[in-house]
């Protein structure tokens, strides 16, 4: 990236001069993109040198190392410029109706009749060719759509079953669709041949193309009527069906894209069962072959939401640059963009910078073990391609499928040493599926963290009195092994620090391992609250903020990095963190000392010349 930030005192520094190389590869408005960082605050005792540094780490690294396309970017500065412009777009009108209806048993909403009949006669003119306003129906809507009202006719409490509208509507366009719908949205639609008014045999003699489809239609059947289906089912479907092959114009070479819509939203609407995660969370880690093992002490897996960020600022890619000073490994993985979010993500924010960020897991593993750095990230694109090729398909079925839950709990890179997973969580009840996965990967600690934007940053602004019911915001669970916290509790130094709510679990592995919950309170700590700073969608902002922090400037945005790196530690029982102010403190020092900025700053070289 043609950039540099110059964290000299007083410098106002443009993202827009690292190299006097001509650009290639990027457009105007990212070369005039503006970082501008505050004046050194004086804590960086070697500020000069850390400057020389930083100029002579960023001007090695190229435009043409960072892999941006001009086709694909436009104004790389706004998240959701990354979506690519080779994805077709969904039709709005469909897409509206499925955030209504494609959901759980008690959040659905059924349709109005007007938006009933007005969907409906949409999806009906565009399989008939005849649509002129907005964009074509796909197959992937098609199948989300009409599953989630089957589910909710065979399955649901009555609530949330077809309203009268819709009743209305399906008795008018039912005929009309039967005879224009391919088969396979017929079968999702009516899978018996008795939901409509007009029995149809189509749905009852469905079997599918091929014998990858024919085992697709046998558990979508079970999905269809709200049911569940088994671990060795769900792994073998999946494995039929993925890397998902679309061509340019949308369709697809493999499996209905239609049928597979439809099994992704149906398990995320019939609520998963724990055998069901897991089968989503385990089926392809031998995709590329045995996962390197770096020879670290200790590693940290995040598990960001991979949709993004699209009002909060996002800190985990700097609070690893913090921890990886104190020899805590960090492993960060998502995407470059995803819906239905499309918000900031790492993968945005190190491409932005100029990072390599198409590292494999064996590249990631030389930079996690180079003292120097300390913490890498990996796209879903390199370490997952079968899943990565999802993403279109995503954003058709408009809500969340199981995988958006299960490719949070991953382990890209392993390690000698101990291993931990964090995650965020939103919706209340996937906490648990979220522990139960981690300790299904047999690491020594995990963490499940209820953040802003279900993301895993904790905040430190004060719970509003007008706060919804449910769990809170900063509220914390997780699990981890008693010998790590053993030395704290017995000579009862720290008790006090300790979560409210512990207690011993099962021994899982041969490790004992002690369960907590807590509501995080960072005033308790020594935190003044502050409003969380807003980045609206803006990856320059959100590097803006996570850079002035990690130069030493106080402020919000420094408080997050700090809270986050010490109460991690601090929860998921790392040495030297049983005190929680003496994590707090040496998080502080990382970054007051500059070496978290500095590491950042290698990260993007170094990153460029393992790749």
């Amino acid at each position: 990236m043609k950039a540099l930030l110059n964290p000299e005192p007083s410098a106002f520094t443009s993202i827009s001069s690292i190299s006097t190389a001509k650009p290639r590869n990027l457009t105007h408005s990212h070369t005039q993109a503006f970082l501008k960082l505050p004046a050194n605050n004086g804590h960086l005792s070697n500020g000069r040198r850390l400057a020389l540094t930083t100029r002579a780490t960023l001007d090695s690294v190229r435009i043409d190392q960072s892999g941006i396309s001009e086709t694909d970017i436009r104004n790389p500065t706004v998240s959701s410029s990354y979506r690519s412009s080779n994805l077709p777009k969904p039709n709005q009108t469909v897409l509206d109706a499925q955030a209504r209806v494609c959901t759980g048993p008690t959040q659905t909403r059924p349709l109005g009749e007007d938006q009933a009949f007005k969907v409906l006669d949409t999806i009906y003119r565009s399989v008939k060719g005849e649509l002129i306003d907005g964009e074509p129906v796909s197959k992937s809507q098609l199948g989300a759509f009409f599953a989630a009202m089957a589910i909710r006719a065979n399955a649901f409490p009555e609530g949330t079953q077809w309203s009268e509208g819709e009743s209305r509507a399906m008795n008018q366009f039912w005929p009309l669709l039967v005879r224009a719908l391919p088969a396979d949205v017929v079968f999702i639609a009516d899978p018996e041949g008795s939901l409509m008014g007009t029995g149809s045999s189509i749905g009852p003699q469905f079997v599918g193309n091929g014998t990858r489809e024919m085992r697709l239609v046998g558990v979508l059947r079970e999905v269809l009527a709200g049911g569940h289906l088994g671990f060795e089912e769900v792994q073998g479907v999946l494995r039929d069906v993925l890397p998902l092959k679309s061509m340019e114009d949308g369709t697809s070479t493999g499996v209905s894209e239609a049928l597979l819509s439809a099994l992704l939203i149906g398990q995320r609407m019939n609520r998963e069962t724990d055998r069901e995660l897991k089968a989503y969370c385990l089926a392809f880690d031998d995709e590329l072959g045995a996962t390197p093992i770096a020879d670290v002490k200790s590693l940290t897996h995040y598990g960001e939401p991979y949709d993004g960020n699209t009002r909060f600022f996002r800190s985990t890619l700097f609070v690893a640059a913090v921890r990886s000073c104190y020899a805590e490994s960090s492993l960060l993985h998502g995407v470059e963009w995803m819906p239905p979010k499309g918000g900031v993500t790492e993968e945005q924010m190190l491409k932005f910078m100029g990072a390599n960020t198409s590292l494999t897991p064996l590249q990631a593993k030389i930079l996690l073990e180079d003292d120097e750095i300390g913490f890498a990230y990996i796209s879903q694109r390199e370490a997952r391609p079968s899943l990565y090729s999802l993403v279109k398909l995503r954003e058709h079925i408009k809500k969340r499928p199981p995988l958006a839950t299960t490719e949070k709990v991953q382990q890209f890179v392993k390690a000698r040493g101990k291993e931990a997973i964090v995650t965020g969580f939103y919706h209340e009840g996937y906490e648990e599926p979220l522990l139960m996965l981690m300790k299904r990967r047999g690491v020594n600690s995990g963490l499940v963290v209820k953040g802003e934007e279900g993301a895993l940053s904790m905040t430190t602004r004060l719970r509003s009195v007008n706060s919804s019911k449910g769990i809170p915001v900063n509220y914390c669970s997780g699990f981890r092994s008693l010998s790590m916290a053993s030395a704290c509790e017995v000579d009862g130094s720290c008790i006090k620090f300790l979560p409210s709510k512990l207690k011993p679990e099962s021994w899982f592995a041969g490790v004992s391992r002690e369960s907590f919950s807590l509501e995080v309170n960072a005033r308790d700590y020594g935190f003044e609250p502050t409003d969380t700073p807003r980045t609206d969608r803006s990856v320059s902002k959100n590097i803006e903020l996570g850079l002035t922090a990690l130069r030493g400037n106080k402020g919000p945005a420094y408080d997050r990095i700090v809270l986050n790196a010490g109460m991690v530690d601090h929860l998921l029982g790392c040495d030297g963190a049983e005190d929680i102010y003496v994590a707090l403190d040496r998080a502080k020092e990382a970054i007051d000392s500059g070496k978290a900025l500095k590491r950042l700053l290698d990260y993007i070289k170094i990153s460029n010349e393992v790749g």
